[in-house]
């Protein structure tokens, strides 16, 4: 059996004798991804921590922990840390680098010491929005937004937050650029575009995002910083600036941002759903190109979130339309899954749990982002927690569960070994019944007037803030026994072999589990399409010594 990458690797440095510093100066995609794994949720947990403390603080009206101050910057730091340190660069960074280089038979990525540069950039960027939490007035209290002008004004640290952001978006930036390159120029012989696994085409879709959305919010933040610094008048009143020029210049970088997050987990949910259901994937053309009919309409409707902000009626009328649209593509992706698993031989293992779970709470959120793209019914719910919903919903409930979907279903690729599926189904039930019970509330709170971002409120909302506590709890419970799965398996585990799910893509046809340093021990020839299943049995078997297609 071939020495998997837990037993050698290459380094961006020298070649260190030390376990520990062959892992810092790997230049393996599969360590750095696993890396970016370890760090981000060491940060997640972090976050959820933040969360927990501001439920605490909202179980009931009046002060419990904290004051209002600290609220402020409670949900600052849980917003920075989800969002920048997170969830954008979460998937690309993980699955991007470890799994889709084996999707698309490349020994690596086409530049790995970028790539590791990259990872570096990251933590740098981590330690410095750290950072800002010990020096100065403290973090930021401004939101994750950032919005202009109270954030020019507060005497909070909000200068080393914004260099944060910058440093993050360059990361992403680079990682985009590498991404497109890899995918462009190390495609096994054989794989044209329509060939490549659907999560590939996610992260390829993503990419474009990454490159060409970033530098815009990288701008805006420069600007930003510039103001605060020097009394540059620009997005301040009182100097002559324009607030509303900074939500603009914001949103037209985050609103893409939503689909920079769940492009790629589109993309997992596209892998799971047809190795589950033992079936060759419905419309994998369509589901192909309305990922990139996601990236191209996301850059055109950032306009809904300024509605409450000062717009015509036929900017608004056209921002109203364009979201709208959006849901078209999103739409065919979920008719394409339910008929996937139409009359298939649906395999109810935890990866499927979670991809059958997503259906269900981003379909909320998708539903209502919907409500809200109508101009009438957004003045009313702008800024309550109807939207907050909605966004965990589909932020939480979309994105984060496909990546909790995506660890379970490439985890004996990592490791080799299998964690314990009871274990892992009350872990998704866990989190499945938690989120509902701490988010759907707050539709009904939002509905009746509950505003966003108060550190106290009247007592008629106890009764939401108390359910949605207990809900918390929940999910911190499926949470925690979630990663304790993983980790105890990690090592203890059932050995996996090569393809546990009997998959019919490249990352399940290897010389060993983890695979080798450099992947295939050969180029494979791709000439098929990915998803073949015939009676429930897949057709794509490979000779290892040619890699080539055997019938």
């Amino acid at each position: 059996m071939s020495k998997s990458y837990f037993d050698e690797t290459h380094c961006a440095i020298g070649h260190p004798k030390t376990k520990v510093m062959q892992w810092l100066l790997t230049i393996d995609h599969k360590r750095i991804g696993i890396m970016y794994a370890a760090v981000m949720f060491t940060f997640f947990f972090v976050a959820i921590a933040t969360a927990m403390a501001m439920r605490i603080e909202l179980f009931a009206p009046g002060a419990q922990i904290m004051d209002g101050d600290t609220f402020n910057q409670a949900f600052t730091l849980h917003g920075v840390i989800m969002i920048f340190l997170f969830i954008i660069p979460g998937i690309p960074a993980v699955f991007g680098n470890i799994v889709m280089p084996l999707m698309i038979g490349a020994k690596d990525v086409s530049f790995p010491r970028l790539n590791w540069f990259t990872f570096w950039l990251y933590i740098l960027g981590c330690l410095i929005a750290l950072s800002s939490l010990w020096t100065g007035n403290g973090f930021a209290d401004t939101g994750w937004t950032f919005y202009a002008p109270y954030s020019l004004t507060t005497d909070t640290n909000v200068i080393t937050t914004l260099v944060a952001a910058f440093v993050l978006g360059m990361a992403s930036i680079l990682t985009g650029l590498n991404f497109l390159v890899t995918i462009h120029r190390l495609r096994a012989p054989g794989m044209d575009f329509f060939k490549m696994p659907l999560f590939v085409w996610g992260i390829y879709a993503t990419a474009w995002i990454q490159l060409l959305a970033t530098p815009v919010v990288g701008i805006t933040l420069i600007l930003a910083i510039l103001e605060k610094y020097f009394g540059i008048g620009i997005f301040d009143p009182s100097k002559g600036g324009d607030p509303v020029l900074f939500e603009h210049l914001f949103w037209i970088y985050s609103h893409p941002a939503v689909y920079l997050m769940i492009l790629p987990a589109f993309g997992i949910m596209s892998e799971i759903i047809p190795v589950f259901s033992r079936r060759e994937i419905f419309g994998y053309r369509t589901i192909a190109l309305s990922s990139a009919s996601i990236a191209g309409i996301g850059y055109l409707v950032w306009g809904h979130h300024l509605f409450t902000s000062g717009m015509s009626d036929i900017a608004k009328t056209i921002f109203s339309f364009l979201t709208f649209f959006v849901a078209i593509p999103t739409g065919i992706k979920f008719y394409d899954w339910i008929a996937t698993m139409y009359k298939g031989k649906v395999i109810l293992k935890t990866p499927m749990l979670w991809a059958l779970g997503t259906i269900v709470t981003f379909a909320i959120g998708g539903l209502t982002g919907v409500t809200i793209a109508m101009v009438g019914a957004d003045i009313h719910l702008q800024d309550t927690y109807y939207s907050v919903a909605h966004f965990h919903y589909a932020i939480l409930g979309g994105v984060v569960f496909l990546f909790f979907a995506g660890l379970h279903y490439w985890f004996p690729v990592v490791t080799g070994r299998m964690y314990n599926e009871t274990t892992a189904k009350v872990a998704f039930w866990l989190n499945f019944v938690g989120i509902n019970l701490l988010w759907f509330p707050m539709f009904i709170a939002g509905y009746y007037g509950m505003p966003r971002r108060y550190f106290d409120y009247l007592p008629e909302f106890e009764i939401y803030h108390q359910i949605s506590g207990v809900g918390a709890a929940v999910i911190l419970a499926g949470l925690l026994l979630m990663f304790w799965n993983f980790l105890r398996s990690w090592n203890n585990g059932e050995l996996s072999g090569t393809n546990p799910w009997e998959g019919t893509t490249l990352e399940w046809h290897l010389p060993s589990s983890p695979p080798p340093l450099e992947n295939h021990t050969k180029v494979p020839y791709v000439d098929f399409n990915p998803y073949e299943y015939h009676h429930g049995e897949p057709v794509v078997k490979f000779d290892y010594e040619t890699m080539k297609r055997i019938d």
